[in-house]
Parts: structure tokens; sequence; C-alpha cells
């Protein structure tokens, strides 16, 4: 939920004060048939020389050969007293990318008609690309004077454009010296704060914006990049206090309501976030953003009897539909109602809520080992849904998994890691059915790949640390891995079982239940308990063992870890 980086949230980019179609971003947009569609005026006298030069000119164009016409434009626009044949090669050469002729077009253009506000434009641009910071002061306060009401959106334009290009400094330095002929301008102090914003200088921009805000105190952008500036620097209870008060100022603003809802959703104040959304529903009962915030915000406190009366509400307005019948399912699902659940689900994908509905659908019918039907859907959504491929991939192979078909599972992930070979879950996914096929090579390598890019990733960390545990004789290398496991994360209960279960691979029993119990306590696995089990049938605890496991067993007869335990220490007995 991190907004505060960057100025495009907040800050209109419309306008083109200073930016014409000039900008490094905007150059391409320059079309060559744009730039050479000659507009001559009619009251030009043409000899026979420059008409020539028009039509080679045109002629090149439609040839595609921008070079030469960049050139006849140069030569007619030396000929003739009309600044549009300078201007058109202007723009050729901006195409190009040719600053030289681009330059010499440009003193032609503006010695021809020097008052022109485009041409002005155009040479700030290239001041500021030469660093030539007296031009560039000198036409922008040209263009100031002449259009100060668009001169805000035009500079953000530029500052966003030249931000690659390494100029951020230089404009800033640049709009100083402009500030100084024209002190107390809350616009120029305002893009100076942009800039410093840019330039990764919080203080300074939190200075310059707190100018502003002394000139136009109730100036509402200002006020919300207050805000930001405050987010950034981590002092969220100053952005939630800038940010209300723009939204009293601005009350019917939703995307300035979405960024308050943001701040309070991270701040906890879930209560100050209903209020804000239940203010609109007091207003409009119909709104059916608000219906959904409010059901979402109960559903993030796990409220979700709360939820749900806002959730069916809201089913009532077609665009939120889809979302809110899928929310409502994840709510039935939570409630151990699977078939409600994937009445909901379904739809939620008639709704228009289609992808997530299905794949939702799909992971419910895997659970409840409804395998068939699992195959029919994941078929359907192949053809329905050609740009989730990958994903798609990732359930069908889960779904092989399911069905113990673990060779088709494996190639399916193969298959899909030709087309995104560093995707982690994938990967992580391949790593898990490569250990049922006894690939313990591929295994290692697809978890090695992901640490190779997040050393810190625990589930890679503990399924090699495990793996190597229970399959080899490595156990200092698991110890290595499951170390750096559990200190990142010394509460996880499958951490602390795997620790465990490599203190008795190593023979240290008492230590090995010390462990287990540990992480049976803090999850009830039934992967675990087999664990548990095995070591206290190991140490002559038989009698202990039952007592611990035929409980579990009764209650998950068909659980492949306990089964397994079952079959190794007590066959004969059903």
């Amino acid at each position: 939920m991190n907004k505060w980086i960057g100025i495009a949230i907040i800050i209109s980019l419309s306008g083109c004060a200073v930016s014409p179609d000039a900008t490094s971003e905007t150059e391409a947009k320059i079309t060559p048939q744009e730039a050479l569609a000659p507009r001559v005026n009619h009251n030009t006298v043409i000899d026979e020389e420059v008409l020539y030069l028009l039509m080679a000119a045109e002629l090149a164009g439609q040839r595609n050969q921008y070079d030469l016409a960049l050139d006849a434009y140069l030569q007619a626009a030396k000929r003739v007293d009309d600044a549009r044949i300078a201007e058109r090669a202007v723009k050729i050469g901006m195409f190009l990318k040719d600053e030289k002729r681009t330059r010499e077009a440009l003193e032609i253009w503006l010695s021809k008609d020097p008052d022109n506000l485009p041409a002005k434009k155009f040479a700030v641009l290239m001041a500021i690309k030469n660093s030539d910071r007296q031009a560039a002061v000198e036409n922008l306060d040209a263009i100031f004077l002449e259009d100060p009401a668009g001169f805000e959106g035009g500079m953000l334009e530029m500052i966003k454009a030249l931000e690659k290009e390494g100029r951020s400094q230089f404009i800033y330095d640049v709009l100083e010296d402009l500030n100084q002929l024209h002190p107390d301008q809350s616009n120029l102090l305002f893009l100076q704060a942009v800039v410093a914003s840019v330039l990764h200088d919080n203080g300074l921009a939190q200075q310059k914006i707190g100018q502003v805000l002394e000139l136009q105190p109730d100036w509402n952008k200002a006020i919300i990049f207050q805000a930001q500036l405050a987010g950034r620097s981590g002092d969220m209870a100053k952005a939630r206090e800038y940010l209300e008060k723009a939204v009293k100022q601005a009350p019917d603003d939703k995307q300035l309501r979405k960024m308050l809802l943001e701040v309070l959703i991270k701040t906890g104040a879930y209560d100050d976030a209903i209020k804000l959304y239940q203010s609109v529903l007091d207003e409009n009962p119909d709104d059916g953003e608000a219906l959904f915030t409010i059901a979402l915000i109960y559903m993030q406190q796990n409220q979700p009897d709360k939820a749900e009366g806002y959730f069916e509400k809201a089913l009532s307005k077609p665009e939120w539909e889809g979302q809110a019948s899928f929310y409502l399912g994840r709510i039935e699902l939570g409630r151990q109602n699977p078939s409600k659940a994937l009445v909901w689900f379904d739809r939620a994908e008639a709704g228009g809520y289609g992808f997530e509905a299905d794949m939702a659908a799909v992971s419910l019918l895997l659970s409840q080992k409804e395998l068939t039907e699992a195959e029919v859907r994941i078929n359907k959504m192949e053809d329905k849904y050609p740009d989730q491929h990958l994903r798609i991939l990732m359930m069908k192979a889960e779904l092989f998994n399911q069905w113990g078909k673990y060779q088709e599972a494996y190639d399916v992930l193969s298959l899909a890691l030709k087309d995104a070979p560093d995707n982690r879950d994938m990967l992580y996914a391949r790593a898990l059915i490569a250990e049922r096929l006894d690939k313990l090579d591929v295994l290692e390598a697809d978890l090695l790949k992901i640490l190779e890019k997040n050393p810190d990733d625990v589930g890679a960390l503990n399924a090699l640390g495990y793996t190597l545990t229970d399959r080899t004789q490595r156990f200092d290398d698991a110890e290595k891995y499951l170390l750096k496991a559990i200190q990142l994360q010394p509460d996880e209960a499958v951490i602390v079982d795997s620790y465990g279960w490599l203190q008795f691979k190593r023979g240290k029993y008492d230590l090995a239940l010390e462990y287990l119990r540990k992480a049976y306590d803090k999850q009830q696995e039934n992967e675990i308990a087999a664990h548990i089990a095995e070591v206290l049938w190991t140490i002559g605890k038989e009698k202990e063992a039952r007592e611990f496991f035929e409980p579990i067993f009764k209650k998950f007869p068909d659980d492949e870890y306990l089964l397994k335990f079952k079959k190794r220490f007590i066959p004969d007995e059903q």
C-alpha cells in the first residue's frame, strides 16, 4: 500500500505551457507525417528553388527519408520569411534526435518570430539538455509571463520526462533562478518541491511545500503533496492529518478518499476508515464502492459476519456483483460450507470476476478431492484465459499431484518453466514434485535457484533443509539452511518441525521431542504428529506413541503421513 513514491498520484500532468511535443518521451510521438506537412503562409512569396525544396522534403518524407527531408526544410527555411517552415524542420530534427540541425532550425524560427511561444518551449528543452542555464531561465521567464496558468502543467510534464535523463538537479537550479525573478509565486515553489522530491531530498521538498502553503493555505493539491511527503518520511500521523484536511475541502474527491483510507488502514485505524465510508453511505446509501470498501475492511479485521451484509447490498450494483460474490464465497469457505462457496464463485465468474473466481472454484474442488470436475474446469479455463496460461498450468500440476500422477505434474511444471525460468512459485512446486520422483538433484537445483535470487526465502530454506535431512545424510548442509530459516521465522511451526526432525536423524532424541512438541503446539499438523509418534516409538515409548497417535488417526484415517507411520510400525492393526 506504499503510495508515497513518485509524483504521479496527486499531480496532474495535463497542459503543455512548457513542454511542446518536445520532451524526451514525446519526441517519438512527433510523427514524420505531422512534421512534414508544409504550412506555408499564403502571403509568402515562393520562388522555384524553394518550391523545389518543399516538394523534395515532402517526397523524401513519403519515402521515409527523413534525414533528406530535414535538410530540404532547413534550406527552404533560410530562403523564405515564413517561420512555419523552420517549425517543421525543428519537429523533424526532434524526431531524428539531431541536436545540431534542430538547434539551427530553432534559431531560424526564433529569428523570424521571436515572440512565438511554442518556439520558446522548444528553446527551453534544448537549453536544459545542453545545460545552458541562462537560456533556460530567459525562455522560461517569457513563457511564465505569457501563460502563467498553463506553466505549471507543462513544467510537470517536462520534469517527469527529463527525470530519466538525470536533468532534475539542473531543472531545480533553473527554477531557483526563476523564483528569484518572481518571488512568492506559489506555483514556482510547488514545482521546486516536486523536483526536490524527484531528487529524493525529502527535507527540501517539505520546506518548499511549507512555503507554498504559507502563501496558499487551502491549495488542496499542495496539501495532498504534503501528505505524500509525510508518508514517505514515515510520519503517518501527519499524513493522515493533511489528508483529512484535504478531504474536508473536497469531500467528493474519490481518489482523495482512497488515499486517506489507505493511510487509515496502514495505521490500523479501521474504525475511522469505516466511519469515512459510512459518511458516504449516509449521503448515498446506494454507493456500491462504499458498500464494498466497508465490507473489505471488516474482512481485514476478520469480521466476516459484519462484512457479509455489506457485500450482499453491493450485489445489486452490476459493477460490484462479481467481486461481492467472490468474497461471499470466501466467507462461506471460511464457514466450512464448500457447496455454498462454489455457488458464489460461479456467480462471481458470471458477474465479470472471471479468472479469479474460476481459480477459487477449482482450488475448492481440489481441496474437496473432486478431481474430475476440477479437470473439466481447468480445461475450459485454458481456452477462456490464454493470457493466464502459466497460473493455469500451475493449477493443472496440482491436479496431477493430487491424482498421484507425479510425472505428469513434473512435465507440466517443466513446460511452464520454459516460459518463466525464474518464476519462484513454479520452481518451488517442481522441487516438491521432484522429491516424490526421487529427482533430488532437480529439487536442490530449483531451490538453490530461488535462494540465489532471494537468500532469505524461508520456504526454500526449509524445504531444502528438510529434504536433505529426510532423504540424505548431509546433515551439516541441512542444519545450515534450517538454522537460517529458524532465525528468520522462529515461531513458524513447519520450520521448528524440520529442525526437530534433523535432531532426531542425528540421534538427539530428547532435543528432537522438545522441538517437535513445540511445533505441534503451534500447529497441529498430521505430519508433525507422525514425527512425534515415530520418535516416541524409536526410543521405546511404544505405549505413549500409540496413545498419542491413535486418536489422531481415527480423526484423519486417510492422511498420507499418518498412514505411512502406521504401515511402518503397526501394520497388522486395522
